[in-house]
């Protein structure tokens, strides 16, 4: 493990909040079952705990103690893996345990399985997936850089080094149930 990832990980370990590439920005993240750092997150993107988040991971397992997937067909559970690992977005039903911090307002969560070797790295070395929000201040670009990063958020940011992966829009999101279309990718 590099010396940063070692780092951005003993950040997560501390319920701070980390950036790091993605597919196509540098998203903020953190600890999903720290409340702590969720309520933080928020702040710094002056985003409403009603909208809900996402949350990214290595792989479906690591997302398995937030989500019911026992309402999916097969037909819906292949449909998802077809598009996994990659810049698709889920919305799938949330477990009754999964808290209000992650869900918002919704009895669904965001769930990704990422194809940036970075991110999957990160989970791996976390042992869980992470919130996954656009680095950005409200109003701002997205951060495609760590240099962009580190402008809108302080040069003591904690920032996992890396490149974005080619995408120029961010991941779609649709309904697993329904296959309703949130947001175009």
């Amino acid at each position: 493990m590099t010396d940063n990832l070692e780092f951005i990980v003993e950040q997560l370990q501390q319920q701070q909040v980390v950036a790091y590439p993605t597919e196509a920005v540098f998203g903020l993240g953190c600890d999903p079952d720290s409340q702590l750092a969720v309520e933080h997150l928020l702040q710094l993107k002056q985003r409403s705990w009603e909208k809900g988040l996402i949350l990214i991971a290595a792989n479906y397992e690591q997302l398995q103690p937030y989500i019911d997937d026992t309402q999916l067909t097969a037909e819906q559970r292949m449909t998802m893996f077809s598009s996994w690992p990659g810049p698709v977005t889920w919305v799938i039903p949330a477990r009754p345990s999964t808290p209000k911090w992650l869900t918002g307002q919704f009895d669904s969560l965001a769930v990704r399985v990422s194809d940036h070797l970075l991110v999957r790295e990160l989970c791996q070395a976390f042992g869980k997936p992470l919130v996954s929000t656009s680095a950005n201040l409200s109003g701002l670009e997205p951060c495609k850089t760590e240099h962009g990063v580190l402008q809108q958020f302080g040069d003591n940011f904690p920032v996992l080094k890396g490149l974005v992966g080619g995408r120029e829009k961010p991941s779609e999101i649709r309904d697993v149930l329904t296959g309703k279309l949130y947001r175009q990718g």
